[in-house]
């Protein structure tokens, strides 16, 4: 059975940085599609970061392009989010997610099957 369990949220001010840590156990790490999202309040979940196991290619959605890095631990079981350069606009709940039976990454929600409990990032000064 797969289970995610995220850390590393808080406060922070912004242009400040956080790592957020997805353990994960049950998972392969052969070929699976591991994403970041969050949840803001009234809007919809977003997919943010995503990582293919197999092969470690990443994509990110254009609001954090070139300021969060996902990345894998696989002798760890983890995956991480580092979120630099911190805007108001990043608070949210992030929750770290697995798709387990797509052939490649996708952005959308519904392809993954495993949710981790979220964490929350506040971004303020």
């Amino acid at each position: 059975q797969v289970q995610l369990a995220e850390s590393g949220g808080g406060s922070v001010q912004p242009g400040g940085s956080l790592r957020l840590a997805c353990a994960t156990s049950g998972l392969m790490y052969e070929g699976e599609c591991m994403g970041w999202f969050r949840q803001a309040p009234g809007k919809e979940r977003q997919g943010i970061a995503l990582i293919w196991t197999g092969d470690s290619s990443t994509y990110y959605a254009d609001p954090v392009k070139g300021r969060f890095i996902i990345s894998q631990d696989k002798a760890a079981n983890t995956v991480y989010l580092q979120m630099n350069v911190l805007k108001p606009e990043d608070t949210a709940t992030y929750y770290c997610a697995a798709a387990t039976t797509v052939p490649y990454c996708y952005f959308s929600a519904r392809r993954y099957n495993y949710w981790g409990q979220g964490t929350q990032v506040t971004v303020s000064s």
